[in-house]
């Protein structure tokens, strides 16, 4: 992979003719093809995309968890594909946090054991009692030491909000963060994603199918046929 993108400091993410190819029996299948994009801090982009689109596959790359087939990648300035998997987490560490459809938790971990993960991955003072103040903040202050199976699910994506929020991370990757929920869990999950994050002056980049969710973000794209297209708020709100 080339390394020659020119990393803005003016940008958190880039990437400029990204691909994505896997092996089908004797074919390359192409997920993602000819990708740019370029997100600045404190943006909230929503990427919308059909079940099967490559969403997952694009935040995934992203967020450096994959490596592409072409094209190259620059998150805080740095360009991924200089790193290996060990500098990659190390540039993620306490600065990119994640909230997944399913949720994610370690079933045998409590709540509050559950949000001082990354805290423990970046050393952070008194970390006990900022996942705490997380926990009570996303509503979940006497719900600490539950296990995630004596949690509902929106409880438990709350619990991933946490998690993700702890570290004071600039950039935040949702992948279908109201996929497993009910609309009504899902619309207060979104409410709160949406209020921590304006809180936090996060950047947050979201995959999702759900316009109703898209169109509360500033900026949204579609994928369609492994490219991205930028979507006028008009169209998000039809």
């Amino acid at each position: 992979m080339s390394h020659s993108l020119q990393s803005d400091s003016s940008f958190i993410l880039q990437a400029k003719r990204l691909g994505k190819q896997v092996r089908s029996g004797d074919d390359a299948l192409i997920i993602l093809e000819d990708l740019t994009l370029e997100v600045v801090p404190g943006e909230t982009l929503a990427i919308l995309g059909e079940s099967g689109a490559g969403k997952s596959t694009l935040l995934a790359l992203l967020a450096g968890l994959d490596t592409p087939s072409e094209g190259e990648l620059s998150l805080f300035g740095q360009a991924l594909g200089k790193l290996d998997e060990d500098g990659r987490a190390a540039l993620r560490a306490g600065r990119v946090g994640f909230v997944f459809q399913n949720f994610q938790l370690l079933p045998t971990l409590t709540a509050l054991e559950n949000v001082l993960l990354p805290l423990e991955l970046s050393p952070t003072p008194d970390a006990p009692a900022r996942a705490r103040d997380w926990l009570t903040r996303v509503g979940l202050g006497k719900r600490l030491n539950h296990l995630p199976k004596q949690l509902s699910g929106g409880e438990q994506q709350r619990v991933a909000l946490a998690r993700a929020f702890v570290t004071g991370a600039e950039l935040i990757f949702a992948d279908e963060p109201t996929g497993n929920l009910d609309p009504e869990t899902g619309q207060k999950v979104i409410e709160l994603l949406f209020e921590l994050n304006r809180e936090a002056g996060t950047t947050l980049v979201l995959v999702t199918h759900d316009h109703a969710l898209a169109k509360r973000c500033r900026r949204s794209l579609r994928l369609s046929d492994g490219r991205l297209e930028e979507i006028r708020q008009a169209e998000v709100e039809a």
